[in-house]
C-alpha cells in the first residue's frame, strides 16, 4: 500500500462483485493498563475514558478541550441488499458504540494546572442531534449537527451552556443523510465558517437530486448565516484545518467503495475556493468512474487532483496541523492523520494515526505511522477520529470505539509557554462588501466550479425546516 500513499499514487484498474470485499475487525476495547503504541521520544496516556462515541477534540483560546461524542441519526433507508448487508458490518465494526451512556453530547475537560491531566470535567450540552463539529469565536460556540449550525453563547472558562441556541444555517439533513458528520473550520480572519458536507450516498446511486449541497465544503458568514458551496465533488470530507502558515482550508476525503480492494485512495488536500474535486463522475482527479450515468466530460476536464493520497479504505477522519506545538522537532512542521480504519476490503487498513511532514505548506515527505497498536490481529482495540493539539502542545486522538481520548506528547515533558487554540484568528475582519452571498440555484445535484453549475446552497432566509434535537 505505501504505493498509493503520497503525491501521485498508483491506481489499478477497477473491479467489482456482486458482493463487495469485506473484513470487519471485531472491536473489544482497552483492557485495564492497555495503550495505543507511539514512536520513539513519544509518551502515551489516557486523558479522558468512560466517554460515549467520542468522535472530535477541540481546543478552547483557554486550553479547555471539548470533546464531541455522537452517533449516527437513526432512519435512513436501505434501498439495496447491499445497503443492508454493509449496514449490519458497519454494526459489527462499531462495537457497543458507548454501551447504555448517553451520547450526542459536548463535554468540557480542564486541566488546569497544564500537567496534561484532566482535573474538572462537565457536560455542556446534551440532547444534540448527531454532532460533530464545533468552533468557537467572540464568546459563540458553533455546533455542526446534523441538519444545521448551531450557535450558543458561551463565554470562556462556562461549565455549562443553558441558553437556547440561534440557527447559523440549516444544512443538508435527511432523511437519507448517509455521511451525516458535519466539521467545522473557523477562518483566519473570524468570518467564516467552513463546513463540510458529505455525499448521500457512495457513488452518485441515489440520482443527483439527493446530492443538492452535498458532496461539499460550505462557506457560511458568521454574522448572517449566508452560505454558499466553497469547493465541491469532495465525496466526504472531514477534518477541516486552517494550515497555520498560510492560512489554507484542508481537508481529509474518505472516497468511493466498491472498485475493488485498492480503490480509491483517501486523501489529504487543500481546498480552493471554487474547485470540484471529481465526485461521483471521476476519482483522483480525472480518471472516469464509469458507473456514474450520465457521464460529464465536462465536469470531469476540471476536476482537481488531491494533493496528497492516503491509500485506499483507511478511513480518513481527522486532521492536526503541528506547527508551533510541542512535539519533538522530526513532528513539528506536518500533519497528523487519523485513520479510522478499513472494513471493505480484503485486509485491513488505516487504524492508526500517521504523520506527514510539510515545507512551505505543502506535503514533503513519505507519511509515518506514529500511533498504533489499534488493530490486534482481527480484534479492534479501538479507531481514532478526530485530532486536536491540546493547550499544552500535545496531540489528542478522539477514539470513538474506545471511548477514550488519548493524549500524546513529547516523552521530554515538553510543554508549549501558553495554549494554542484550535481556531487560530490572525487578523481582523475585512468590510462587509465581502460578505458571503448564496450560489444561483443551479441543476439538480451539480457540482462544477462555477456559479452556474454547483449545489445551490441555502440561506436561513430560504424556509428550510428547523434542525430538531433528540
Amino acid at each position: 500500500m505505501s504505493q498509493q500513499i503520497g503525491p501521485e499514487p498508483v491506481l489499478p484498474e477497477p473491479s467489482s462483485s456482486l458482493l463487495p470485499d469485506l473484513k470487519v475487525a471485531e472491536v473489544v476495547g482497552w483492557s485495564e493498563g492497555r495503550t495505543p503504541t507511539v514512536s520513539d521520544g513519544l509518551t502515551v496516556s489516557a486523558y479522558a475514558t468512560d466517554l460515549a462515541n467520542p468522535r472530535t477534540v477541540h481546543t478552547l483560546p483557554n486550553g479547555d478541550v471539548l470533546v464531541v461524542q455522537s452517533k449516527a441519526p437513526p432512519g435512513k433507508p436501505l434501498n439495496r441488499p447491499k445497503d443492508i448487508i454493509r449496514g449490519f458490518i458497519m454494526s459489527m465494526a462499531a462495537g457497543e458504540a458507548g454501551g447504555d451512556k448517553e451520547t450526542n453530547l459536548v463535554t468540557l475537560l480542564r486541566d488546569t494546572d497544564r500537567d496534561g491531566t484532566v482535573d474538572e470535567r462537565s457536560d455542556l450540552l446534551t440532547g444534540l442531534t448527531s454532532p460533530f463539529g464545533i468552533a468557537w469565536h467572540e464568546d459563540t460556540l458553533y455546533v455542526a449537527a446534523a441538519d444545521a449550525i448551531l450557535a450558543y453563547p458561551y463565554e470562556l472558562g462556562q461549565q455549562e451552556i443553558t441558553a437556547e441556541p440561534r440557527i447559523l444555517t440549516p444544512l443538508p439533513g435527511g432523511p437519507i443523510n448517509h455521511h451525516w458528520t458535519k466539521d467545522l473550520a473557523l477562518s483566519p480572519d473570524g468570518r467564516f465558517l467552513y463546513a463540510s458536507v458529505g455525499s448521500n450516498s457512495n457513488a452518485g446511486e441515489r440520482g443527483m437530486e439527493a446530492e443538492k449541497g452535498r458532496a461539499a465544503v460550505w462557506q457560511v458568514d458568521i454574522e448572517t448565516g449566508a452560505s454558499r458551496v466553497f469547493a465541491s465533488g469532495l465525496r466526504n470530507p472531514n477534518g477541516l484545518n486552517l494550515h497555520p502558515e498560510t492560512g489554507e482550508l484542508w481537508t481529509v476525503v474518505n472516497e468511493r467503495d466498491e472498485l475493488g480492494p485498492n480503490l480509491v485512495p483517501d486523501y489529504m488536500t487543500s481546498v480552493q475556493d471554487g474547485g470540484f474535486y471529481g465526485w461521483p463522475w471521476s476519482y483522483y482527479g480525472q480518471h472516469v468512474d464509469e458507473r456514474v450515468h450520465p457521464p460529464r466530460p465536462d465536469l470531469v476536464e476540471k476536476a482537481i487532483s488531491p494533493d496528497y493520497a492516503l491509500s485506499s479504505h483507511v478511513a480518513a477522519l481527522g486532521l492536526a496541523f503541528t506547527n508551533n506545538s510541542a512535539m519533538p522537532e522530526a513532528y513539528r512542521n506536518g500533519a497528523f492523520v487519523g485513520n479510522r480504519g478499513s472494513w471493505n476490503r480484503n485486509a485491513f487498513n488505516g487504524y492508526k494515526v500517521i504523520y506527514v511532514p510539510f515545507t512551505d505548506g505543502r506535503p514533503s515527505g513519505q507519511a509515518q505511522d506514529v500511533v498504533t497498536g489499534f488493530l490486534d490481529g482481527d480484534e479492534a482495540r479501538g479507531r481514532p477520529v478526530g485530532l486536536a493539539i491540546d493547550g499544552t502542545g500535545a496531540l489528542l486522538i478522539a477514539d470513538d470505539a474506545g471511548n477514550t481520548v488519548w493524549r500524546v506528547s513529547s516523552a521530554d515533558g515538553t510543554v508549549t509557554p501558553e495554549p494554542i487554540p484550535t481556531d487560530r484568528v490572525t487578523a481582523a475582519p475585512a468590510g462587509p462588501e465581502e460578505t458571503a452571498q448564496p450560489p444561483a440555484p443551479a441543476e439538480p445535484g451539480g457540482a462544477a466550479p462555477s456559479q452556474t453549475d454547483v449545489a445551490p446552497a441555502v440561506s436561513p432566509e430560504d424556509g428550510a425546516p428547523a434542525p430538531q434535537t433528540e
